[in-house]
């Protein structure tokens, strides 16, 4: 099974996967577009929280970050007036210097995933979007801001005018990527912010392009008329779509087969294009998040 993700609702998919099918049959294709650097080291929200999820570490009291992790080094260099922007744990730090020797040292991100990947004993496949950096900015009445400062340091309270991805145009899907899109293998897009998280990823060059040769499931990070956690809403109201499952759908419409949304919402959606059903999507346990991961493993195969 091929996921495409950002860092909070597909890594919830992932863990009930992990389950219920050996990890080996996962590959995972994660957003970098929120990447950057702090303190001298590589940051990568999505992509750590997904070999956190994948290695069984992962704090999920809040999705971010290691289990148990401490905030010393953080809390230190506040306290001599640097300031890193973002609560950076001790444990989830070492990863970060970890990256950025394997980078420095000549390794392309994928690699330095690949190797990681490796490292916290991971079987399945985790693919950057691209080895190109991208950047999502957000656009406000007051200034322009990086994804992180928007939502980690300001906490999305600006209202929000526009989004962008800085140096989308010049990134391309690796080779890695494409050749998992092309592998025959069912599509999931997982219920991560469509905007923010699997936008980036579909923004990339061709990749629309390969989506509407496979099969390709989609499930909605909407419940009623609000995200389940994150910028979701108002990122999807400042670029003119709907937020609920509707707008959602609309992302992703020309190449979708089959879209899930969750029992909760208020109405049903018909659409001439795929295959609409409602299910149970909260995965607020990890029982719950095994339950929903059978009935997506069963129709992604059916």
């Amino acid at each position: 099974m091929i996921l495409l993700s950002g860092g909070t609702g597909t890594p919830k998919l992932i863990q009930g996967l992990v389950q219920i099918i050996p990890q080996e049959e996962i590959t995972v294709i994660v957003n970098t577009a929120d990447d950057l650097w702090v303190s001298g080291n590589p940051v990568s929200p999505d992509l750590d929280t997904v070999l956190y999820t994948l290695a069984g570490i992962i704090d999920d009291s809040k999705w971010w970050g290691i289990k148990d992790d401490t905030f010393r080094t953080h809390e230190h260099l506040k306290s001599i007036g640097h300031d890193e922007g973002m609560l950076l744990g001790d444990l989830d730090r070492g990863t970060h210097i970890l990256r950025g020797e394997l980078i420095r040292n000549g390794m392309s991100l994928t690699a330095a995933i690949s190797e990681m990947r490796a490292r916290f004993g991971i079987s399945a496949t985790v693919l950057p979007m691209s080895n190109s950096s991208v950047s999502t900015i957000v656009e406000t009445p007051d200034e322009t801001l990086g994804f992180q400062k928007f939502w980690v340091e300001l906490k999305g309270r600006p209202e929000v005018l526009d989004i962008r991805f800085d140096g989308i145009d010049e990134a391309k899907p690796t080779p890695e990527v494409i050749n998992a899109l092309e592998s025959g293998e069912t599509i999931v897009i997982g219920p991560s912010n469509p905007i923010t998280s699997i936008g980036p990823i579909l923004a990339l060059e061709g990749i629309k392009e390969v989506l509407k040769k496979a099969h390709v499931i989609a499930i909605s990070p909407i419940v009623g008329n609000e995200p389940v956690s994150g910028p979701a809403g108002k990122f999807m109201r400042a670029l003119g779509l709907e937020v609920s499952s509707r707008g959602v759908l609309d992302c992703y419409k020309d190449f979708l087969d089959l879209f899930i949304h969750d029992i909760r919402d208020g109405y049903e959606i018909e659409d001439k294009t795929c295959r609409v059903i409602k299910a149970d999507t909260m995965m607020t346990t990890c029982e719950r998040a095994k339950a929903f991961a059978e009935l997506v493993y069963e129709v992604s195969h059916n």
